[in-house]
C-alpha cells in the first residue's frame, strides 16, 4: 500500500533526537517482520551506529527455560531484535553491577551475568527492576538516518518505570498516545487498512 496519510506529518512531529532513553515508535504502516509497530528503546547512539531492544514483542519462553538450573526469579522474555538474537541481554536498574552500562535515568544495560545471578539470588534486584531480551536492534549510523528522513519512526521519551511495567501488547498505542492528539490518531488506524 503506498497511500500513507501519516508520513508528512511524521517529519514535523518529531521534535527529539534519537538519543539514548528515548524510544522508537514505528508508523503505523511500517511491514518490517521485526520492528512493524514496535516500541524500541535506545541505549546507544554515536559515530559507529545505534543499539536498542524492542519492547513489544513478548515471546513464549521464559528466562528459566534457557537454563539447565533455574535463576532466582524466573522473568518474561522479550525479542530484543534481530541481531545476535541467541544471546541474552538485559536492562535493568542496578548501577553497581560491574560493566553495567547507563543510559540515563538510573537505567543501566548489560553487565556481568555471574554477579547478577548473585545479585538476584540475595534480593539485590527485584524481577521488576529488570528485562530480558534475545537480540537487540541495531543500525548504522546512517541507516537510522535514513530511516528517519523516510519518517518509519516517531521519537518519543518514556519513564523509567514504564520500562518494565508497560503491557507489551499495549506499548505501540500507549506511547503513541502518550505523545499528542495526531499520534494518538495513528494509534486507531487499524493494522490491515483492508479490513477497516
Amino acid at each position: 500500500m503506498d497511500f500513507d496519510p501519516f508520513k508528512k506529518r511524521i517529519s514535523e512531529l518529531n521534535n527529539l533526537d534519537p538519543l539514548p532513553g528515548n524510544i522508537l515508535v514505528a508508523e503505523p504502516f511500517m511491514q518490517d517482520d521485526y520492528f512493524k509497530r514496535s516500541v524500541v528503546y535506545l541505549c546507544e547512539n554515536n559515530e559507529i551506529g545505534t543499539v536498542g531492544f524492542i519492547l513489544s514483542e513478548k515471546l513464549n519462553l521464559r528466562l528459566n527455560d534457557l537454563f539447565n538450573e533455574p535463576l532466582a526469579f524466573d522473568a518474561d522474555l522479550y525479542l530484543g531484535g534481530p541481531v545476535e538474537a541467541q544471546n541474552l541481554f538485559y536492562l535493568h536498574t542496578c548501577k553497581d553491577l560491574d560493566a553495567a552500562i547507563g543510559i540515563k535515568d538510573g537505567i543501566y544495560w548489560s553487565g556481568d551475568f555471574e554477579q547478577l545471578k548473585e545479585y538476584m539470588l540475595i534480593g539485590k534486584i527485584q524481577s521488576h527492576e529488570i528485562r530480558f531480551f534475545l537480540g537487540y536492534a541495531g543500525w548504522d549510523k546512517q541507516q537510522l538516518i535514513d530511516e528517519l528522513t523516510a519518517e518509519n519512526w516517531l521519537i518519543g521519551s518514556i519513564q523509567p518505570k514504564e520500562l518494565f511495567d508497560l503491557d507489551s501488547e499495549e506499548i505501540w498505542k500507549t506511547q503513541l498516545t502518550k505523545m499528542g492528539k495526531e499520534q494518538a490518531l495513528m494509534s486507531k488506524f487499524p493494522d490491515d487498512p483492508s479490513l477497516n
